[in-house]
């Protein structure tokens, strides 16, 4: 049985590899047919279940394995587009 939080990981993932960027939890939450709160508590929850994390006094998605939100020197190409970045 797919919990919420498998739920959010693929939703999440889906949405970094087709856009090269996190969801807001408010996007996250609506995907996922939730209240506004419901998806940014499920962000803080399963980011404390993967070595991902939130920046640091937000609830925005800096980090999300592979995949980081912010630029950093490890570029990710795929069919010579440059989309994402990683941890």
């Amino acid at each position: 049985m797919t919990t919420y939080l498998d739920q959010a990981f693929a939703s999440i993932m889906t949405t970094m590899v087709d856009t090269g960027v996190a969801p807001h939890f408010t996007e996250l939450a609506s995907a996922l047919d939730m209240s506004p709160e419901n998806g940014r508590a499920v962000v803080h929850e399963l980011m404390e279940s993967i070595p991902g994390w939130v920046h640091p006094g937000t609830d925005y998605i800096a980090s999300f394995p592979p995949f980081n939100n912010q630029p950093t020197q490890y570029r990710i190409s795929v069919d010579g587009k440059q989309s994402w970045y990683g941890q």
